[in-house]
């Protein structure tokens, strides 16, 4: 089990990156950042713009590690700028594909299937600066399919691979 902090929750009803990066992306709602959110297995956090959508189950939480966002972002600015749903300090999520991750934030571990890298598209050139989409190639973040209900909250939390990558079946009830 690892230490970690969760630095911020993002859950944005609206997708702000759509269409053209050069056309910039949609103002940003004010209350997208949050201290808490609740989790839903198999549908993701509720009030985010992919909650129960279908097409995004298997990628319905997003977790990026806080140590590779640029050097010269502003760490209090990284989800708006990345849109990753959690931004973590202390674990590299990115290294954890095809693994089975608990984070607990002190009501209880909420169980993540980590399914594949979220790979960083031509609007991180836009929202967090030039060279940016280079930069974070393999350093993203990765999506996620809640496996269990529970809350995540902003501060101290534990973080833990419950099942390798390729070490078989989902946990138990999962």
């Amino acid at each position: 089990m690892t230490e970690v902090e969760v630095l911020q929750l993002l859950v944005s009803p609206v997708h702000r990156l759509a269409g053209r990066p050069a056309d910039g992306p949609v103002p940003a709602p004010a209350d997208e950042l949050v201290a808490r959110v609740e989790v839903r297995r198999g549908l993701g956090l509720v009030g985010d713009r992919y909650y129960a959508r279908p097409a995004h189950r298997n990628a319905a939480v997003t977790l990026m590690s806080a140590e590779h966002l640029p050097r010269d972002i502003d760490p209090d600015a990284g989800l708006r700028h990345t849109r990753r749903n959690v931004l973590l300090r202390g674990v590299d999520v990115d290294a954890l594909v095809g693994a089975t991750v608990a984070l607990d934030c002190g009501g209880g571990p909420v169980l993540l299937a980590v399914n594949r890298p979220a790979r960083p598209c031509a609007w991180m050139d836009v929202t967090v600066g030039p060279g940016a989409q280079r930069a974070l190639r393999g350093r993203g973040g990765v999506r996620c399919t809640p496996l269990s209900d529970g809350v995540l909250a902003l501060g101290p939390a534990t973080f833990e691979v419950v099942e390798e990558a390729g070490a078989g079946s989902r946990p138990p009830g999962t």
